[in-house]
């Protein structure tokens, strides 16, 4: 394969501020041999996160990405030639491919995903988002029918799937989202009871008035003062599942964190818990179950925003950043 250019994108400098194009370019490289033991697979999605610019940052649950490499990120692949008995050309895999057309990969860390359409479904709903979404709130969070719910970042992948979770499950949801249009959509698309706008500046003030008898379970994707609202509002036992700290990821972090604990957690002994969705994987086939039941009967709105062009990888990531997206944003390659 000689004669074919591998596009990648590489961070070519860690952002010490806000994320920005310059940060990134695009080099024509060459397609990798596959060793024993790895596949060579094609890049079809590359998934978009908020982890992606944590990364850039330091070591989290993977290594840091370093400058003047090939940007890290999970993908959605098709194997084009393996050297693992495991895996054969067509395959779909998910895996840590990073931002380029090809990579070559040791086959134990590929997942093999089923044929499907469409295969977008396999990073958002089935993939990594809606199976943080599923254990986040069911097995960290336990809600409980008629308990109040609120989720953060809620028009993103990961939340607008644990609010219409929380609805299943038969509790009182309230999303937490920027700008009006994202509020109404949570309400008037995916049955949000309430959406609080925090860009409005009074999300305190907003939250007690959507969440009158107290807050039950607080999925919490973005850390920073809207946790320290949330904590205030917590009723005793209440329940927080920390799955992402989006606040703090792009630019220079808050000057403190949040008031409150571990006051507040000691006062209304709440059980505060961080998850990574890897340690819950083993359970994978009962999650995916009921999440393809719930969206085969329409009780679970899929949302994605797929946007074309590897070359516009960067720019994709940026804008999810800043919240332009809603559902789960990837990138076709």
């Amino acid at each position: 394969m000689s004669d074919i250019v591998n596009r990648q994108i590489l961070l070519v400098e860690k952002p010490t501020g806000k994320l920005g194009p310059e940060h990134f370019k695009m080099v024509n490289g060459a397609v990798p041999e596959p060793k024993d033991g790895e596949a060579l697979v094609r890049t079809r999605y590359i998934s978009l996160d908020a982890a992606n610019r944590a990364w850039m940052h330091g070591a989290t649950y993977r290594a840091a990405v370093e400058a003047n490499t090939v940007m890290a990120g999970g993908s959605i692949a098709e194997v084009v030639a393996s050297k693992a008995s495991s895996l054969a050309p067509g395959d779909i895999v998910f895996g840590d491919t990073g931002w380029q057309d090809y990579a070559a990969v040791p086959a134990k860390h590929l997942n093999k995903m089923p044929k499907m359409e469409p295969m977008t479904h396999l990073l958002s709903v089935y993939g990594i988002a809606g199976l943080t979404a599923y254990f986040g709130l069911l097995h960290v969070g336990k809600p409980k029918q008629g308990e109040t719910v609120v989720v953060s970042a809620a028009a993103g992948s990961v939340g607008s799937i644990v609010g219409q979770i929380a609805k299943i499950k038969g509790c009182n949801v309230i999303g937490i989202a920027g700008g009006k249009d994202k509020c109404q959509w949570l309400t008037s698309e995916l049955g949000f009871d309430a959406a609080v706008d925090y860009k409005d500046g009074a999300t305190f003030k907003a939250l007690r008035s959507a969440a009158p008898k107290g807050i039950d379970v607080y999925f919490d994707n973005v850390g920073g003062e809207i946790l320290e609202a949330c904590l205030s509002l917590m009723n005793n036992r209440g329940r927080i599942a920390c799955c992402g700290a989006l606040s703090q990821y792009d630019g220079v972090p808050s000057a403190h964190g949040p008031r409150g604990v571990p006051g507040l957690i000691v006062v209304k002994r709440l059980i505060m818990q961080g998850f990574i969705v890897m340690d819950y994987m083993d359970q994978s086939a009962a999650a995916l179950a009921d999440l393809q039941s719930w969206v085969a009967s329409g009780k679970l709105k899929v949302q994605e925003d797929v946007i074309d062009g590897i070359e516009n990888t960067p720019k994709a990531l940026i804008g999810l950043l800043a919240g332009e997206n809603r559902g789960k944003r990837m990138v076709r390659v």
